[in-house]
């Protein structure tokens, strides 16, 4: 009999994420809409679609396991070294990375509750101990996070910033001053997955020399490149040169390769889907606010919607859009499960939506008032 080891024997059976892909192999029909996953349905620049088909007869090669000519170009961007980057497969293979470098059996990690679950998918997979920290007003707790790991005397403390499933963002001067008074013997990982949908002033200016943070960054967001699985992340040279002792130095693709360097170049493009973004999320609050319902404010390319009552309310309305073929999704934990969480689409998503919640919330309102 096969025996697994002792960590793995202990994990539930469970992911942390169910794609709309099997949401439609059990409903037996496909989404219209999908506005769950926080993809950028507005897609990478044409650029990029022009990279790739100019390398496809490349695809027999390997990829420069180096990510050199990459690393360059995000150096340039960042104003940084060479040094304080390593590229991944997404910000989901670097968190996985990161914790085999920090997280033994027992080691104490903190997180906020409801937080990106599969950070704690990989924390648990090496046997930290996870602890956890509730949101303050739909923010994660910064002072509260950093006094639970103080107290558990945490190696590891992650904050997502803008915050995902809230999207709630925490001003330049709060990460600064986070920054500035981390303990010694304690790593922020700060995952900023959605920095492209932040003002570029109101970033913090980290000293990629600190040894204490690890920023994460990808290339599924902003980029519209959820599909291609690349990501990087800065931070302090010994650290970042770790990752070479544990990364998979062919997970990366030669066309994800080529089409990041091309989109990391396209600037203009990139800000013309921030601007199709904010338009889509403005119309999303006044679909909710049309429907007498509020929104928490964000800047990633979702929106929270308050559902006014209780998860089991607030799941009702998500069964209803998955039914009508509208595919969102919901946070985990009360009181954030209160909202429903939908990306950013295009027109005619939205004009689905526009046409479809009103109807969706007026049934599960009516179910539940009996």
């Amino acid at each position: 009999m096969i025996k697994l080891t002792r960590i793995v024997e202990s994990l539930p059976s469970s992911v942390p994420f169910v794609g709309p892909e099997t949401q439609e192999r059990t409903n037996n029909q496909k989404f219209l809409s999908r506005l769950g996953a926080n993809e950028n349905v507005f897609g990478p620049s044409p650029k990029v679609f022009q990279a790739i088909k100019n390398s496809v007869n490349d695809i027999w090669r390997y990829a420069d396991p180096e990510s050199y000519d990459l690393k360059v170009a995000i150096g340039k961007h960042e104003n940084i070294k060479l040094e304080n980057i390593v590229i991944g497969e997404g910000i989901d293979g670097l968190l996985g990375y990161l914790c085999r470098l920090l997280v033994a059996p027992k080691t104490s990690v903190v997180t906020s509750k409801g937080a990106y679950p599969t950070f704690n998918y990989h924390v648990s997979g090496f046997g930290g101990n996870l602890h956890f920290v509730p949101y303050k007003n739909d923010y994660e707790d910064i002072e509260q996070l950093i006094f639970k790991a103080k107290i558990a005397k945490a190696k590891l403390v992650y904050i997502a910033n803008p915050d995902n499933p809230m999207g709630t963002f925490h001003s330049r001067t709060v990460i600064e001053d986070l920054v500035d008074n981390l303990p010694e013997d304690l790593i922020l990982c700060l995952d900023e997955a959605y920095s492209e949908f932040v003002p570029k002033n109101e970033l913090p200016k980290i000293d990629p020399s600190n040894p204490n943070v690890i920023r994460m960054r990808t290339f599924s967001k902003g980029y519209g490149m959820a599909g291609a699985r690349i990501g990087y992340a800065i931070g302090e040279s010994k650290l970042i040169k770790a990752f070479e002792k544990i990364r998979n130095h062919f997970g990366i693709n030669i066309l994800a390769q080529r089409a990041a360097l091309i989109a990391l170049q396209d600037q203009d493009y990139l800000n013309s889907v921030m601007r199709a973004v904010n338009i889509s999320k403005k119309q999303i609050m006044t679909i909710a606010s049309e429907c007498g319902l509020k929104s928490v404010k964000s800047l990633a390319n979702f929106v929270a919607v308050d559902c006014g009552r209780d998860a089991s309310f607030a799941n009702s309305v998500l069964q209803g859009l998955v039914k009508q073929r509208i595919f969102v999704r919901m946070p985990f934990f009360s009181p954030q499960s209160r909202c429903i969480r939908i990306s950013a689409g295009k027109p005619s998503d939205l004009k689905r939506l526009e046409k479809i919640f009103p109807k969706v919330l007026n049934e599960v309102n009516a179910s539940k008032s009996f």
